[in-house]
Parts: structure tokens; sequence; C-alpha cells
């Protein structure tokens, strides 16, 4: 059930009417569970077992651990059992073409049988949403969830269930407590956020996908201007589709109340690799701040371990988009990036000296390289992309104009946001009509679309 399809229109015509009739009485959080699990299961509904099952035992775990002395025996089941799931679902293939591969290099006439498992719908974002709520537990940062039926409800809400944003307990438990004061502005800001969210998804991200995907799926038959088109295009694709997603999951929940935390922060005017991690996948790039880097030691012991450890993390960061080497590359090439670069962003050459558009391009340059390995489909794909752009000719390929021109205008509008003019476009006249031009191009230019969401894959 997509955010921008009927079904999930006919989906919410019918939950929000119940809910605001509910939101004020006992019965709020048992729907929002309930109409939670249907949502999810409306995708795969065997795979409710296993969220279902990762609540139980986290809720558990926390329990148990308010009561004992054991209290790492504890955090260690649920970190081992959450990072098992995942193992198992997301990574067994994985494991097992590189087990067989390593056999094979050896002469060993035996081939492990590939599982036939198909990847649960948002897994990796609910496991890292349960896992932090045992972890911050464990640290003291938060209180224990008395209530079985509002912690699952904490796991399962619907808006970010399947691609985030990953929320932290002490942001949305504390949300679930109370009944929210859902007020005229909430409506009108969410259904906003949702418009803006649904013309990213539809109008840009999707449109895109068209020129990206057919270069991407044979790139030895496109020459360097089509691959660095391509390549180009896929930044604002992946940028508008994520993005987008959570533009309309941040604006359902503000129709109903809740406050979820902002994901993107137009992270294409970065002025640093530092400054890019800040801005792009927020809730991701912190959870893994808080709970690999800073559990590795941070920057506590010295210039080498912090190296260290900030490369590890961008690593596994890279692993945990998708089990393929090429995500490991692309996590690497970020790690290494950020070794190369933090020092450099500290001095006050870089910071007053070089004008801040050309670190911008650099930034951005730097990102949509290593998009390359994000988005082909093997090691040999990307090497073709890679050494084709600097050695095939200049063939002049087909040009979507008009995806370029949005994504100027996409452009000039963030720049202008981090600008002196960012009063003009806060203006409630000028937000309506910025809303409503977007409506106009989807009902006018846009085509009906069903493409899932890139990040529903990780």
């Amino acid at each position: 059930m997509l955010f921008h399809t009927w079904p999930f229109v006919l989906f919410f015509i019918i939950v929000y009417p119940a809910y605001l009739a509910l939101k004020n009485t006992k019965l709020r959080v048992p729907w929002l569970l309930v109409v939670s699990y249907f949502f999810y299961a409306c995708f795969y509904p065997l795979y409710l077992i296993l969220i279902v099952y990762s609540t139980l035992l986290d809720y558990t775990v926390v329990t148990k651990m308010a009561k004992s002395t054991r209290r790492k025996m504890w955090l260690s089941i649920s970190i081992v059992n959450n990072l098992g799931l995942l193992g198992f679902f997301k990574y067994g293939g994985f494991v097992t073409d590189n087990l067989n591969h390593l056999l094979s290099s050896l002469g060993i006439p035996y081939a492990l049988p590939a599982p036939d498992i198909l990847l649960p719908i948002g897994i990796s974002f609910y496991i890292f949403q349960s896992m932090s709520y045992t972890i911050d537990y464990y640290r003291g940062k938060i209180e224990r969830e008395p209530s079985l039926i509002r912690y699952a409800t904490f796991v399962s809400f619907f808006p970010q269930l399947v691609a985030g944003p990953i929320e932290r307990a002490k942001n949305l438990l504390p949300q679930l407590h109370k009944p929210p004061r859902v007020s005229r502005q909430d409506m009108t800001d969410g259904l906003s956020l949702f418009v803006v969210g649904f013309f990213k998804k539809v109008a840009l991200a999707d449109y895109m996908a068209l020129y990206v995907d057919k270069v991407y799926d044979a790139p030895e038959q496109f020459q360097a201007p089509a691959l660095v088109l391509a390549t180009f295009l896929f930044s604002w694709q992946i940028y508008f589709d994520f993005s987008g997603y959570t533009d309309m999951a941040r604006g359902v929940a503000r129709m109903m109340g809740f406050r979820l935390m902002l994901n993107f922060n137009n992270p294409y005017l970065a002025t640093g690799l530092g400054d890019f991690w800040s801005r792009w996948h927020i809730s991701l790039s912190s959870w893994f701040k808080d709970y690999v880097y800073v559990p590795l030691g941070g920057n506590r012991k010295g210039k080498f371990n912090t190296y260290r450890n900030m490369f590890l993390t961008m690593v596994i960061s890279g692993l945990w988009h998708g089990a393929a080497w090429t995500f490991v590359i692309w996590g690497a090439l970020h790690g290494l990036g950020r070794l190369c670069t933090r020092e450099l962003e500290k001095t006050s050459f870089y910071k007053d000296r070089v004008p801040k558009l050309m670190k911008q391009l650099l930034v951005f340059a730097f990102v949509t390289f290593t998009w390359i390995f994000f988005r082909a489909e093997t090691i040999s794909d990307a090497w073709v992309i890679v050494t084709r752009i600097f050695s095939s000719g200049l063939a002049n390929p087909y040009c979507p104009l008009l995806a370029l021109a949005l994504i100027f205008a996409v452009w000039l509008y963030q720049f202008a946001y981090e600008s002196r003019l960012k009063w003009v476009l806060e203006l409630r006249p000028v937000r309506i009509g910025i809303v409503l031009l977007l409506v106009f191009y989807l009902a006018v230019f846009a085509p009906a679309s069903e493409k899932a969401f890139i990040y529903f894959q990780f």
C-alpha cells in the first residue's frame, strides 16, 4: 500500500475520521496499532509475525532489565535477536553466494543451497527503531514503557513504518501518552507536506527513473555523456524518492497530531561531507553515530582510532543499505572521503577562503560519483560506468530537458531557502501558491505511478 496510490488514499479516508473520533478516548492507541498492523500486512501478511515477535521480545527484555542486575545479558539478547533477524532475512543470500564463491575458488565441488527468502519490507527500519529503545533504556536515557500496546504502536506506527524516519523512543513515545491536539494548522501543514512529497515521488523521482533505469540497465551500450547524465539524475532521483516518502510520512503524521523528526535538510547544499551526513537521512546518520560510532570509541582515543571508527561506521552503513559489495564500496568511499576531508573542513582556509558555491559543487560531485556504486547492479557494471565516463566518446545523448529544468527549479528554491529570502518563501500566500502549482502540475502533466520507493528494498 504505497502512499502515492489510491489504495492508501482510501485507507486513510477510513482511518483518519475514526482516529479523530477516538483521539480523546482510551481506544486511540489501540486503533493506531490495529491500522498500523493492517497497513503492514497489506504488503505481505505473513511477515507481520516478525514485527510482532521483535516487539514482544524487546518489550520483554526491557521489562526483565528493569528487575534484574544482569542488564547487559538482557541487552545482549535483544541485540543478538534483532541482528540475527536482520542477518537471516537480509543477508542470508549474500552470505551463501559468497561462501559458494569461496568453495568454488578452493576447488571444493559443493554448493550451499541458495535460500529463497523474500525480504520483509521495512525490516531494517523497525528493527533499528526497536533496538534504539532497548539500548537507550540500558543507558538510562529513557524510562521503561509500561504499556505493551503503546510500545507496539511506537514500533509499528504506519506513517514511518516501512522507510523511516527512524524515530527514537524519547520523541515518539511521549506523543503516544497524551491525546494530540489536532489543529487546523496541523491539517493544512500536514496536507501541504504530503502534496510536496507526492510531487517529489511522482513528478520528479519516477520521471527521472525512466532515463536512469534505461542507462544503468545496460551501461555498456552508452557513452560518457549519457552515463554522466544518468548518474546526475540518479542523485536527484534518490533524493526526491526518499525525501518524498519522508515528507508524505511526516505529513500524514502531522495531520494526526504527531511530529516526526526532519530526515532531510537540503543535503545537496552541504559544504562538506560531514555537513552532508548531517543533512542526509538524518535519522539513520544519527543512529549510526549513537549506536555504532560512539560504542566503537568515537573520537575519545586519539586520531587514528577516531578515523578507524569513522571508516568502520561508514562501511557498516553501506552494508546496511544492501546485501551487495557495491554498497560496501559505496560506504567505504564515503568513509575515505571523510578521512581525507575532516581536517581540511576545519581549517580557516576552507571555511573562509574557499567560495561556498565551490564547496557545495565539490561535495555534490563526490556524492554523485559514489552513487554510481549505490545504483549499479554489480561491481562490474559500476566499473564499466566509471571507466566509460573517462574513456568513451562524446556522442550526444537524448537529454530529458524537463528533468533538468525541474532540478534547476528545486535547486534555486533550496538556495533561496538558505538565504535571506527564506522569509519570503515562508509567507503563507507563497506557500499556498507553491502547493497549488504542484497540484496543477500533478493533475496536468504527471502520469499515474505505482513504482515502489527505492528505500523499501533496504
